[in-house]
């Protein structure tokens, strides 16, 4: 239950990332007419930084859950290779429980922010008029979601530690080997990572 719990987080992150990168590939096409429409027409299009800095901010929200089930979030890992085992998966459910504290505080504050704009209806200081409560709705959602996994995979490692199944802690929440970066980067280019010549 719980790996078909992940695939459906991992799906759903997934789904956000590829809406949050057309969004910004939108958002950096409106900035570029702008640009060239001052350049060449003297006119400018009004509210293309304004909508690209909203567009920016929730879509970073939205990709922490991606980044975090591929496990591709930064991680110190100098003496982490070098450690055994078992206090690796105990540093990983750790780290994961620092980064849920912490997210938590940041998902609180977000929330806050959007009640307030939405109690006092707020809007933005420029041409726009944007509602406050829109831009950050999407915002302070990504963050809330991002809370909601961050929980799922601290009771997944939390499931492999009392098991003793370390192999599925490194898998939810350890830190990725050269091997599996390496797959990752090639993944799709046929290719083979032990001697690094092309398939036939």
């Amino acid at each position: 239950m719980l790996e078909r719990i992940h695939q459906t987080l991992e799906w759903i992150s997934r789904r956000a990332v590829w809406i949050g990168g057309a969004a910004l590939l939108i958002a950096a096409i409106m900035v570029t007419l702008d640009v060239l429409s001052r350049k060449f027409l003297n006119v400018t299009m009004s509210g293309a930084d304004e909508i690209s800095g909203y567009v920016f901010a929730a879509g970073t929200t939205w990709a922490y859950s991606y980044c975090l089930l591929h496990r591709a979030n930064i991680r110190i890992d100098a003496l982490y290779n070098f450690m055994p085992r078992w206090l690796c998966a105990v540093l990983d459910t750790v780290a994961v429980v620092l980064l849920l504290i912490y997210n938590g505080m940041l998902a609180y504050r977000g929330y806050g922010a959007f009640a307030e704009s939405w109690a006092k209806d707020s809007v933005s200081i420029t041409t726009l008029a944007t509602p406050q409560w829109i831009p950050q709705l999407l915002w302070a959602s990504g963050l809330i979601f991002f809370e909601l996994v961050l929980v799922f995979v601290f009771l997944y490692t939390m499931v492999g530690l009392l098991r003793g199944d370390l192999d599925l802690v490194k898998r939810i929440a350890g830190v990725p080997s050269v091997a599996e970066e390496i797959e990752a980067e090639t993944h799709g280019m046929n290719l083979q990572t032990q001697t690094g010549a092309q398939e036939d």
